[in-house]
C-alpha cells in the first residue's frame, strides 16, 4: 500500500488478526547499535537520534555530499527479536516512490508520441473512470500524474484496518472501484488532492497502450536502463523481498506491540507503490533523472513544471510535477523528491540541483506527525551539512 500523506501523519488503531505480534513495547536498541559519529558526523548523529529518541528499530541512509563522495549509514536493528545488525543499503518497499518511476515511464510513451499530457483519460480506458461526478472524459493524464484530478484516494479502505488484508491479492480494477465507489472528491483541475487512485489508472494506461504487463515497462524502460541491481517489480504472489533487509512493524497505536509486516501483499499498491529497492539505488534512479538519463528535455521539463501542493508533507506545503515533488531546504532553495509509505517502511529522499542527495528508511510506520518530521529533517541534515 502506498499511503496518501494524511495517512502518514495518522496513528491507525487495528485489529491483530495475521500478523506476530513482536512485543508490548519496542524494545530498548542497545548502544552498540547505534554507531559511533565519525569526526562528528550530523547524518549518523541524526539517524541514532532516530532510533534512541522516536524508537524507530532501525534506519537505513545513502548520502551523496558536495564533493561527489556517497557513504551509507545504519542505525539499530534490522529484527527486534535477534537483535540482527541492520544490513548496509539493505532492500525495502519504497511505497509511493514508484510514482515517479511510472510517472518516467508516461513521460517516455509522452515522447514517443503514444500518449498526450492533455488527452482525456478516456481516450486510452474508454468507459473505465466513472462514477459520481467522475468522467473520464473530464479528467486528464496530466492531472492524474500531477493528483489535481479530483479523484478519492481508495487507500481510505484499506489503511485504516490494514491487517487483515496484509495477505490479501488485489487486481488493479478492485482498487479502482473502491475509489470510484466514493465518488468525485473535487472537481478534475480545480485542486491538488495526493490519491493513489491516479496511478492505478496510469498504471492501466501503461498497459494498455504498450499491450505489457506495467512491471516489465518499468524494469526495461528504467530499472534495466540505468543498471539499478537491487532494484525490482515483485512477482505476482511474491510476498518477500528477496535481499538483506530489515523488518518493516506496523505501529497499531502509541505504547501498543509493533507487529511484523515484512511479508505483506504488495498487490494493493501497484502502480502506486510497489517497487522494493535500497537507499542507494534510490539515489541512482533519481540522479539518473533529473540528470536527463531517462527523458528527454521537453518531457523532463513537463515533469518538472509545478503546482501548489499544500499539506504534501510533515514539514508543510510544497510544489507538485508529474511523479515528482519539491523539499524545502533549510540552508535555502530546494531539492527534487518524492517519498513513499508502506506498511513497516518510511522513506524519504531528495537531489539538490547540484547533485547532492539523501535516501533515508525507517522502518515503522504509521509514524506520529513529530517522528516523521523528523525523518524529513534527517534528509535536510544530509543535504545542508
Amino acid at each position: 500500500m502506498s499511503f496518501s500523506r494524511t495517512t502518514l501523519a495518522a496513528t491507525v488503531t487495528v485489529s491483530l488478526l495475521t500478523a506476530a505480534v513482536v512485543t508490548a513495547s519496542p524494545p530498548a536498541v542497545a548502544d552498540s547499535n547505534l554507531v559511533a559519529s565519525r569526526s562528528g558526523d550530523v547524518v549518523q548523529q541524526g539517524l541514532n537520534r532516530l532510533v534512541k529518541d522516536d524508537k524507530f528499530p532501525g534506519v537505513l541512509a545513502a548520502v551523496r555530499d558536495r564533493d561527489g563522495r556517497s557513504r551509507n549509514y545504519t542505525a539499530g536493528v534490522a529484527d527486534l527479536k535477534t537483535q540482527a545488525k541492520m544490513p548496509v543499503d539493505g532492500q525495502v518497499r519504497i511505497a509511493s516512490n514508484t510514482k515517479t518511476f511510472v510517472a518516467t515511464v508516461v513521460l517516455q510513451l509522452v515522447g514517443e508520441g503514444e500518449v498526450e499530457l492533455d488527452q482525456p483519460i478516456e481516450k486510452y480506458l474508454p468507459g473505465l473512470v466513472r462514477g459520481k461526478g467522475i468522467d473520464g472524459h473530464n479528467i486528464t493524464v496530466r492531472q492524474l500524474l500531477q493528483h489535481t484530478s479530483g479523484l478519492p484516494d481508495y487507500d481510505q479502505d484499506v489503511a485504516a484496518d490494514y491487517l487483515p488484508v496484509q495477505h490479501t491479492y488485489f487486481e488493479p480494477r478492485q482498487l479502482l472501484d473502491l475509489a470510484l465507489a466514493h465518488g468525485a472528491a473535487s472537481a478534475p483541475g480545480t485542486e491538488w488532492s495526493y490519491s493513489n487512485t491516479n496511478y492505478i489508472i496510469l498504471g492501466l494506461m501503461v498497459q494498455k497502450v504498450t499491450g505489457r504487463p506495467l512491471g516489465e515497462e518499468i524494469t526495461k524502460r528504467v530499472i534495466d536502463r540505468i543498471g539499478l541491481k537491487h532494484t525490482y517489480w515483485p512477482a505476482t504472489g511474491d510476498q518477500t523481498i528477496r535481499e538483506r533487509h530489515p523488518k518493516g512493524y506496523w505501529l497499531t497505536a502509541p505504547g501498543r506491540p509493533l507487529v511484523d509486516v515484512t511479508e505483506q501483499e504488495p498487490s494493493m499498491a501497484w502502480a502506486a507503490g510497489a517497487l522494493i529497492s535500497t537507499p542507494s539505488d534510490l539515489n541512482r534512479f533519481f540522479a539518473a533523472l533529473i540528470g536527463g538519463k531517462l527523458l528527454p528535455p521537453a518531457q523532463l521539463d513537463q515533469m518538472l513544471t509545478t503546482v501548489e501542493a499544500p499539506d504534501a508533507g510533515p514539514r508543510g506545503a510544497s510544489r507538485y510535477g508529474l511523479g515528482i515533488q519539491t523539499f524545502t531546504l533549510s540552508c535555502g532553495g530546494f531539492a527534487w523528491s518524492h517519498g513513499g509509505d508502506a506498511p513497516g517502511y518510511e522513506t524519504r529522499n531528495a537531489i539538490t540541483p547540484d547533485g547532492r542527495q539523501a535516501t533515508i528508511a525507517v522502518t515503522t510506520l504509521p509514524t506520529t506527525l513529530q517522528t516523521a518530521t523528523h525523518v524529513e529533517d534527517a534528509v535536510d541534515t544530509a543535504l545542508c551539512q
